[in-house]
């Protein structure tokens, strides 16, 4: 993939697959995935819907996050976005060890990427008063920039038995701490809100001051939960790999299907002993969630890859191949509509975002509606936007 997150996350958006990343044997000369484009554009546009309601007192529940243990739709889009680098993962650093470049080489790009994804999700986090003080660390970026740090370290230092043992090592480590270890005043085994092992850390750690600010009592991308977001990356490392063999498209296409069938199974089962959880990412929620994203994969590879059929992807292929500039630039424009005030119809200062949905939408439609409008209606625009550069083939890169 050329495109945009082969700079910031390794992603090749029309994935070249040519060469070997550990052994060059079992895989296949250089191909385009432009399934790949398009599950990542489904999934920023998904973010974007999610992430922009009208108001949040007034949300359907589907687009919303599981207040705790659980899953709504909402509570994939992020697994299944760190899903989809580890896959383009495997993808690019195989085309680049193909060039020439040395593993100390690639460690350097590695880590220079993500942390500039790091930064930009500070910038995000301390916009636009940078209160050093009370700024929050972690966030959506920081946790891609780490998790794709460890994942991409994990598979330029072993080979793809290494990282399946990588895998399973992660998964059942996060549940031996989360489970086994006590918490001080409180014992082992509790996964209860503000009451476990990886929220008791974070206050450690990160002190009450650079914590989500919604709770100041733990964060949904603190620092062990990042655990189980390295393993999410990583099953998607693993699916990379299955993408590059020699295997002809029907087989991949069921193994896709088996795979992800078998991993969905596999987290459903465990999450009878380990909830699926996502703000503790939990390795039950990591299995179901990559086992959907398998899934999903599947049925993309198999209409756009094998069958052709592209004339419905062009929306998804717009985000799919801005994706970081998609997400950054939208939230950025969603904190300037929040804060932003300006005069209302009565002269009474007002939020431009409140009086924008107000005077647009909640005029009109009925609450959960005129939500759910504001938020289409934002992908819309965004979608617009970044088709200009679609058209002129301009890929922001980091």
């Amino acid at each position: 993939m050329r495109e945009m997150l082969r700079r910031a996350l390794t992603t090749v958006p029309r994935s070249q697959a040519g060469g070997a990343l550990v052994e060059p044997a079992p895989f296949r000369a250089p191909q385009r995935l432009q399934s790949l484009d398009v599950f990542r554009g489904l999934t920023i546009a998904a973010m974007l819907l999610v992430n922009n309601p009208g108001t949040w007192s007034h949300v359907y529940p589907p687009l919303e996050h599981a207040a705790w243990n659980g899953w709504t739709p909402t509570d994939l889009v992020f697994p299944f976005f760190l899903f989809i680098v580890g896959v383009a993962t495997t993808f690019s650093l195989g085309s680049l060890i193909d060039a020439g470049v040395g593993r100390v080489g690639l460690l350097r790009k590695v880590v220079t990427r993500a942390g500039l994804i790091f930064a930009l999700g500070l910038l995000l986090q301390g916009f636009p008063h940078y209160d050093l003080a009370h700024l929050r660390i972690f966030g959506v970026l920081q946790r891609i920039a780490l998790s794709y740090l460890l994942a991409a370290g994990i598979v330029l230092l072993t080979g793809v038995r290494g990282q399946a043992l990588a895998l399973l090592g992660l998964l059942l480590g996060y549940w031996t701490l989360m489970t086994l270890v006590p918490v001080p005043g409180l014992g082992h085994g509790v996964l209860e809100p503000e009451m476990n092992l990886s929220n008791w850390l974070d206050l450690r750690v990160l002190g009450v001051n650079h914590v989500w600010q919604e709770t100041r009592t733990w964060d949904p991308e603190g620092l062990l939960s990042t655990l189980g977001a390295v393993a999410s990356v990583l099953c998607g490392v693993l699916a990379g790999h299955w993408v590059r063999t020699r295997r002809g498209p029907d087989v991949k296409a069921f193994g896709f299907l088996y795979a992800g069938s078998m991993t969905l199974l596999v987290g459903w089962i465990w999450s009878h002993v380990f909830p699926i959880n996502k703000s503790l990412w939990t390795s039950s929620y990591v299995l179901f969630s990559a086992g959907l994203a398998c899934l999903v994969l599947a049925a993309t590879y198999w209409l756009v890859d094998v069958k052709g059929y592209r004339r419905w992807t062009w929306p998804f292929l717009v985000f799919g191949t801005n994706a970081i500039a998609a997400y950054w630039l939208s939230t950025l424009i969603a904190i300037v509509l929040d804060w932003l005030v300006i005069a209302g119809p009565d002269g009474e200062p007002v939020v431009l975002k409140t009086y924008a949905y107000e005077t647009l939408y909640a005029s009109w439609l009925a609450p959960a509606n005129a939500s759910l409008a504001y938020a289409v209606s934002y992908v819309v625009l965004w979608l617009g936007l970044l088709s200009v550069l679609y058209r002129r083939r301009i890929f922001i890169r980091i």
